[in-house]
């Protein structure tokens, strides 16, 4: 189903904060329909593997601290052109650059804490979707 997948997760201020419900609503209102979905708490570790893309990037420690602060939502969606469609409802990584209406303008607090994640290609999704539930068939 390449192509039809994408994933999501709710990040660890908004989990905090009581978004996550709203988060998924404006994500289903949006013709999403959720695959799968979990809430976990993730270890220093375990971020740190997800986000191993940035190890040498000048944020990783901070990121790898945030992700771990507290529990995040992770989530598979599907729809017709998921990842393009749910980079378009997620806004901009600043939520002072997103549109309105975004989740990033609804929900984030800064370009750091910006609410969720989002896959940015189909192969990223494969792989991060894969790395939170580890049999996509059974979905």
């Amino acid at each position: 189903m390449l192509g039809n997948r994408t994933f999501t997760m709710v990040k660890p201020e908004a989990v905090a904060n009581s978004n996550t419900g709203a988060i998924l609503a404006k994500i289903e209102e949006a013709g999403f329909r959720i695959v799968a979905m979990k809430k976990l708490h993730l270890s220093e570790e375990r971020a740190g593997k997800f986000y191993a893309v940035h190890s040498e990037r000048p944020f990783f420690g901070e990121l790898v601290e945030y992700m771990s602060s507290g529990p995040i939502v992770a989530v598979i969606l599907e729809k017709e052109d998921a990842v393009a469609d749910f980079r378009t409802l997620i806004g901009a990584t600043d939520p002072s650059q997103a549109e309105e209406g975004t989740i990033r303008k609804l929900f984030a607090e800064s370009k750091a804490k910006n609410a969720v994640h989002g896959s940015d290609s189909d192969e990223n999704a494969a792989i991060e979707s894969s790395f939170f539930f580890a049999d996509l068939e059974q979905f």
